[in-house]
């Protein structure tokens, strides 16, 4: 009886890995790893420890992401560990400010130090990104129906920037004013 169960055991766990993708975002490994890189200010004392923590606490967080979160991450989208949802992180600014910037489920919510709030807002149904500010809403940018490009509104004009060097390239001399198209 014990011989079945194993067998069992065995042939549900085999099904699961070829039902699966084992291509995933291994968010829970990924997570350990970079805290086993950071646990302390000294690399050296990361090194060593992680000589004795990698070989098991790194192959149960490898297990755990590939018989579970990669399976779940395939079949619903979304990964449960990889999920910031909620969460808000402190991000310093081009202008040396500190803003406080909240993950939301469909974009971003940006409160600046003196307490002005942003939100981005990402629309699968259109595939664009919009701004909210003040009461006011404004798409920011749309992907291209093929995904290689975006298109946003310069100056009252629709362009088009290609997802490649090229494309940032082009938008960073069109953002510094030196748009040869317009001219």
């Amino acid at each position: 009886m014990k011989k079945l169960n194993l067998k069992v055991a065995v042939i549900l766990l085999a099904g699961s890995c070829l039902f699966s993708s084992c291509i995933g975002s291994f968010s829970l490994f990924n997570k350990y790893a970079a805290w086993q890189r950071t646990m302390t200010n000294n690399k050296f004392v990361n090194a060593i420890v992680g000589f004795f923590l990698m070989p098991i606490v790194g192959s149960i967080t490898m297990v755990v992401d590939w018989l579970v979160l990669n399976t779940i991450e395939f079949w619903s989208g979304d990964n449960p560990v990889a999920s910031n949802i909620g969460k808000t992180q402190k991000v310093t600014g081009q202008d040396g400010r500190i803003y406080a910037v909240k993950t939301l489920k469909d974009g971003y919510k940006v409160t600046a130090p003196d307490g002005v709030v942003t939100l981005f807002t990402y629309n699968k149904a259109e595939n664009s990104w919009s701004m909210t500010q003040n009461g006011q809403t404004r798409e920011i940018f749309r992907f291209t129906e093929d995904g290689k490009s975006i298109r946003l509104d310069v100056n009252g004009q629709e362009r088009e920037f290609a997802l490649n060097e090229q494309g940032v390239m082009e938008a960073e001399r069109v953002a510094m004013g030196f748009d040869l198209a317009q001219r």
